[in-house]
């Protein structure tokens, strides 16, 4: 499983996913990339899952089309103490989730 990190999470977020292969945005050069062109390009590169805190994007893009799962993580902000708490959820969820699929986890 190929774990993309967006760009609205904190980078340092990547350390609690140690057991996934997990990419930022910004290592994949990716950055200010549009939705759609993020999704295709992820497509491309055999990534699996998208983790955002973006809890629009399932209502602005066709995930199903796009054949990647997305992991939307709700919490007061995007800070990583805010975010940190719902790993346990996120990788309860990650078990789980499937291409097309979105799955929130809130804490």
């Amino acid at each position: 499983m190929r774990i993309l990190l967006d760009e609205c999470v904190p980078r340092p977020l990547k350390r609690e996913l140690i057991d996934y292969e997990v990419r930022t945005v910004v290592e994949m050069k990716w950055s200010g990339k549009k939705n759609g062109e993020l999704l295709q390009l992820m497509t491309q590169e055999g990534f699996t899952v998208l983790l955002t805190t973006d809890q629009n994007l399932r209502y602005q893009q066709n995930l199903q089309q796009a054949g990647v799962a997305v992991l939307v993580l709700v919490a007061p902000s995007n800070r990583l103490p805010d975010l940190v708490p719902l790993i346990p959820g996120a990788r309860n969820a990650l078990n789980t989730i499937s291409a097309g699929e979105v799955i929130e986890v809130r804490g």
